[in-house]
């Protein structure tokens, strides 16, 4: 698997963790005080990048959690099928099959941005 380990209070908002054996960005980090019997605790608000599940997550800010190491590729639409596009990476030039987001609307040849985390795949813009 493609993630690292890393403490809780080097996260922040913007940035990924896995919850759940999902990768999700965070959307609201914040933190309590240290209290008389612990120590200082974070929450942590994000929303699953592949399947946009909200979950929630609280932990001492001194645990130590994983961190996904999700890609950011570039690729060009060879067709588009319905609501797939066969999409060719720029880089490896390897082709495979993606499931288009309701709002964006692809034309043959139009370059995108995706997100790649092991085999899963999410068009992020085009």
């Amino acid at each position: 698997m493609a993630r690292q380990q890393t403490e809780v209070r080097e996260l922040d908002e913007g940035s990924y963790v896995m919850i759940e054996d999902t990768p999700c960005k965070i959307d609201s980090y914040s933190t309590a005080k240290p209290g008389k019997h612990g120590s200082a605790k974070a929450r942590i608000d994000a929303r699953g990048v592949f399947d946009s599940k909200k979950r929630s997550l609280s932990q001492p800010v001194d645990a130590k959690i994983w961190v996904p190491i999700v890609d950011r590729k570039q690729g060009q639409v060879v067709s588009t099928d319905g609501g797939d596009a066969q999409v060719m990476d720029l880089e490896t030039y390897e082709t495979f099959t993606m499931l288009m987001p309701d709002d964006v609307d692809l034309e043959p040849d139009d370059e995108i941005e995706y997100l790649e985390y092991e085999e899963q795949r999410k068009i992020t813009r085009s």
